[in-house]
């Protein structure tokens, strides 16, 4: 059976049952979006079965192409392709779509479905994310690939919609893709002029293939329902030497003889009438989620085809091996576990106290570096002030990808999203840099990274009114609780080396989520010799004692970052006059509030007063403080003045913090 000439009415049937299963999937939801699958089918198939190169039983092979359906709200035409394909996924599962505990939800989660590769849904990420997946193949391929071995050839595919092409992380990646060349991306966009309000004519008339040209992308236009010029379109984008754009012109809703093309096709069932109206047209029985018999031998064929593959690659790998030792060890560190000693190696390379924390984690990302060979990764246009670069490594650069440094510009959304991507392909993992405040432009990727369980690593620095002159619009004073408030997003704010080294090696061992360290700008005081104990680890780090009087204490003040070291200094000034306030540094507050009940009590007793000391927003502190506790932050914008005129107008010198504990314990 020849896949590129199969009869059209096997091709037809092929293609329909897309289609249908989505639409009964939808019609028993009565929920979701059938019109891009019905009208985008002729061209997944296309890509599929011709093109796209996957194993469903083996998912993780680290060689599969890479599929992403960034217009998610489709997902029902990304579960038919794997349940027809062969992927754990079985047919009881389409009928559950959208319920609760199935693998079939609304739109796709590669947490919870095999073979989705990332989660999409929020336009635009799965475009941008695949661009990260396309860099990691390239990096790859160009440390490890040899001219007799090209261990590695996978490519991305994609299939976007208007939608994604109008929010502007697309953007930001498209920009970054064409200039980066990367040429084994390539994208189907799935042009049926149709939102949610109506025709794109009321909001989106611009020359997207000029756009893309203008960015550097191979663009081709096509009849995205024949199914003969999209194989065309992609045979060419596939020997292109950039990224691809092909420009599938469908029609939202195909074969429905009411709502195609309409907006009605968009996000909600066809409705019953409709539905056996469109069976009508398309020849399709009344059975519910349908899958002919020689529907099946065609999916089945081409899954053999791409086992074949799989298998001669299997081979070439193991050959690639003896010829490259040296390549092949290198190989291996990307996948083996980190070291034991990981945390005394990260210690070492800290430094001594009183640095800014930023320069503290320059010291450790490069040791980082070292460590951790799959780490790639950049900042928005600010290496000299996030001291972020790969010292040892070079820049990826258009047809030179095997540095360990990406200068992502400044796109901050894009930055995020990519490096989500790239941190869920094999053995690599992402990191991002950028000023705090600046995680306004990147915060959905953040919060789509902590869906999806991308272990991305994202630095932030300049964190707070400290940083100074540039004022109120550098100034975040909302950012911690907003960022902290994320499901499954590890924040960090450490206060010193040891704390520093100890936040990355718990974003190193974190591969559950993203975790996000804030770092300093200015230079900070010293906690060593103030401590009762040094943590060790990352979980005895997240909380500990930082300042511990004689005797039980009189009061508790939590503190992070910057504010811990003049909290304890406030709290020794408050002891010479007999008040015993015990200082609390709690850098990761996600990790303390994981601890047992009985733990946490031991270092914030029931029936002492609580308080705590940062230099943003109050309101997440009333947790610890309850509504009679002090919390010494701000709930107003910064200034813009030098960081110690503005310690001392807001109140974060050493003595105005022991003055404001005077009163609150009177």
């Amino acid at each position: 059976m020849d896949l590129a000439r199969l009869p059209d009415d096997l091709h037809a049937l092929c293609v329909n049952t897309l289609r249908f299963l989505a639409i009964d999937a939808v019609e028993q939801a009565r929920s979701g979006h059938p019109g891009l699958p019905m009208g985008a089918a002729e061209m997944a198939f296309t890509l599929w079965s011709r093109f796209h190169v996957f194993d469903p039983a083996d998912p993780a092979w680290v060689n599969r192409d890479r599929f992403v359906l960034s217009a998610g709200h489709g997902s029902m035409l990304l579960y038919g392709l794997l349940h027809l394909y062969g992927y754990d996924l079985k047919l009881e599962e389409l009928g559950r779509f959208r319920q609760w505990g199935s693998r079939t939800p609304g739109h796709p989660e590669n947490v919870l479905t095999p073979g989705v590769e990332v989660t999409t849904g929020p336009l635009g990420q799965g475009f941008a994310h695949g661009v990260g997946l396309a860099l990691a193949a390239k990096h790859l391929a160009a440390r490890f690939n040899t001219p007799e071995h090209p261990l590695i050839t996978s490519r991305v595919w994609g299939i976007v919609s208007d939608g994604d092409l109008m929010e502007g992380v697309s953007a930001e990646a498209a920009s970054l893709a064409g200039h980066l060349q990367l040429d084994n991306l390539v994208y189907l966009y799935d042009s049926n002029h149709i939102t949610i309000d109506g025709s794109t004519e009321i909001a989106f008339t611009e020359n997207v293939k000029g756009r893309f040209l203008a960015y550097g992308w191979h663009v081709d236009e096509v009849d995205g329902l024949d199914s003969n010029e999209v194989a065309a379109a992609l045979d060419t984008a596939s020997k292109a030497d950039r990224p691809a754009l092909v420009v599938c012109r469908t029609t939202i809703g195909f074969g429905s003889p009411n709502k195609a093309g309409t907006p009605s096709a968009h996000g909600s069932p066809l409705g019953p009438d409709e539905a056996k109206k469109t069976r009508e047209a398309l020849g399709w029985p009344e059975e519910t989620f349908f899958v002919p018999a020689p529907v099946r031998s065609v999916f089945a064929r081409r899954v053999e085809e791409n086992q074949r593959a799989h298998a001669e690659w299997t081979a070439l790998f193991q050959s690639w091996r003896a010829a490259n030792p040296d390549k092949a060890a290198e190989w291996d560190r990307l996948f083996a576990p980190l070291p034991d000693d990981l945390e005394t190696q990260l210690i070492s390379a800290a430094g001594e106290p009183g640095a800014a924390t930023r320069a503290i984690g320059g010291k450790v990302i490069n040791r980082v570096a070292e460590v951790v060979p799959g780490l790639v990764g950049g900042s928005a246009d600010l290496d000299e002030s996030t001291y972020t670069h790969l010292k040892a490594y070079e820049t990826i650069q258009p047809g030179s990808y095997s540095g360990r440094n990406v200068h992502f510009g400044i796109r901050e959304h894009a930055m995020v999203a990519s490096m989500n991507g790239l941190s869920l392909f094999d053995g690599l993992r992402g990191f991002t840099a950028t000023f705090l405040v600046f995680s306004d432009y990147a915060r959905p990727s953040i919060r789509l990274a902590a869906l999806e369980h991308a272990p991305t690593i994202l630095v932030f620095t300049h964190d707070s009114v400290f940083l100074g002159e540039d004022g109120p619009t550098h100034q975040p004073i909302e950012h911690f609780w907003a960022l902290r408030l994320i499901p499954n997003l590890e924040v960090w704010r450490p206060a010193d080396p040891r704390e520093t080294a100890l936040a990355w090696a718990a974003a190193l061992r974190r591969r559950s989520g993203p975790t996000l360290l804030i770092l300093t700008r200015q230079k900070l005081g010293q906690l060593t010799g103030t401590m009762p104990t040094l943590p060790a680890n990352a979980d005895e780090a997240a909380a500990y004692l930082a300042h511990e009087p004689d005797g039980r204490p009189d009061a508790v003040l939590i503190a992070t970052g910057s504010e811990t070291a003049i909290t304890v200094e406030a709290a020794k000034a408050l002891a010479d006059e007999g008040r015993r306030v015990r200082v609390v540094s709690m850098p990761c507050v996600s990790r303390f509030l994981a601890r047992p009940a009985s733990e946490r009590e031991k270092l914030l007793p029931r029936g002492v007063p609580t308080g705590a000391v940062e230099t943003g927003s109050t309101m997440g502190w009333r947790q610890f403080t309850g509504p009679d506790g002090l919390v010494i932050g701000i709930d107003d914008f910064g200034h813009s003045a030098p960081a110690g005129v503005i310690a001392e107008r807001l109140g974060f010198t050493p003595a105005q913090i022991a003055q404001r504990v005077r009163e609150w314990l009177r």
